[in-house]
């Protein structure tokens, strides 16, 4: 059976999903995927205080209310939502329902406050927050023939490829509104077919009645497309050649321009982050000759802080921001990025 399986051509979105999320996937690792890959979440604590800030924001936006929601998508092992809860002013906390939403079991040494569930709750009041989740969305990938035809490409459990049939359809719609392949002297290049993405996000956006549903992820918007994709795999901390057979983690980046619903923006993670108080900015060297202790502790929080905003690095992720019914607490942060809706 195992052969039969290993011979089996499959497009990459059924293929990712099942060497993802399947009885013996990735995700479903005792390690987690802190074992093998670095998010911000696992950069710093400053990056769950800056969610923590932006949840405090969003409980002023909505008048204080009973019970606040926090939803941490894709939660891992749960790290961003136990530092945010640790990082809010008690009174807040008093007030937030914590989920965490994820497929593999809940940790043992998880806070019993916060509920975990393999689906996000509804209706949500508050802040639903999804790093690095959209990314492992699978999707299709399409490569452009020597007669300058989107094909479909197929791929077998140990990583080899081949073209299959004609991309058509909506995905042929989208392909053409968000990620148009050239039909000549194209051939070889390569896209994502982002459509589960848009309709994951739209899923989850739905279940807000009222809040920010925010996600932080690899991204590219349709001015900028990588002409070869960026579909890679990810084991032990490195990256490496992407292969469905469970063993490291798929990943591409995000058209997050083509998720986003009416009245949404676009920022760097930089942006963003300096809009919510994580600056990178080094302390005075006065502080060193008269408070040396705290000097260093400053020191190493900018540090931290410098690589959450880094140019060529985390401060270039996206972070698409998709208010209900209240509004744009981050307004002023930065201009608002085309979307190309």
């Amino acid at each position: 059976m195992a052969e039969e399986a290993a011979d089996v051509w499959q497009g990459w979105r059924a293929a990712a999903e099942s060497a993802l999320y399947g009885p013996e996937g990735f995700y479903r690792r005792p390690e987690g995927p802190a074992g093998h890959f670095r998010t911000s979440v696992h950069a710093s604590p400053l990056y769950a205080a800056a969610v923590a800030r932006l949840l405090c924001r969003m409980d002023e936006a909505l008048g204080r209310p009973d019970t606040l929601d926090l939803v941490d998508m894709a939660a891992g092992r749960g790290e961003l939502v136990t530092g945010v809860l640790a990082a809010l002013p008690a009174e807040v906390a008093a007030r937030t329902r914590a989920y965490a939403v994820e497929i593999a079991a809940r940790p043992p040494d998880l806070d019993p406050g916060v509920t975990w569930l393999s689906e996000p709750p509804r209706p949500v009041t508050g802040l639903l927050f999804a790093n690095e989740w959209l990314d492992n969305v699978p999707v299709e990938v399409a490569e452009v023939d020597a007669e300058g035809v989107p094909r479909r490409v197929l791929v077998r459990r140990d990583g080899t490829e081949r073209l299959g049939e004609p991309v058509d359809g909506t995905e042929a719609r989208w392909l053409d509104r968000w990620w148009p392949l050239p039909a000549e002297g194209g051939e070889g290049l390569r896209a994502e077919i982002g459509l589960p993405r848009d309709e994951a996000w739209a899923a989850v956006t739905g279940t807000l009645e009222r809040g920010l549903a925010v996600a932080v992820d690899y991204a590219h918007t349709r001015g900028s497309r990588p002409p070869f994709g960026t579909l890679t795999g990810f084991r032990e901390g490195r990256e490496t050649a992407p292969v469905p057979d469970g063993s490291c983690d798929l990943t591409a980046h995000v058209a997050l321009d083509a998720c986003a619903l009416p009245g949404a923006r676009l920022l760097t993670q930089r942006e963003a982050l300096r809009a919510l108080g994580i600056t990178g900015a080094r302390p005075s060297l006065e502080l060193a000759s008269t408070r040396p202790a705290e000097y260093l502790r400053a020191l190493a929080c900018a540090g931290e802080a410098a690589e959450l905003t880094a140019t060529g690095g985390l401060g270039d992720f996206g972070w698409l921001l998709q208010p209900v019914g209240v509004p744009d607490v981050l307004a002023g942060a930065a201009e608002d990025a085309a979307t190309g809706a």
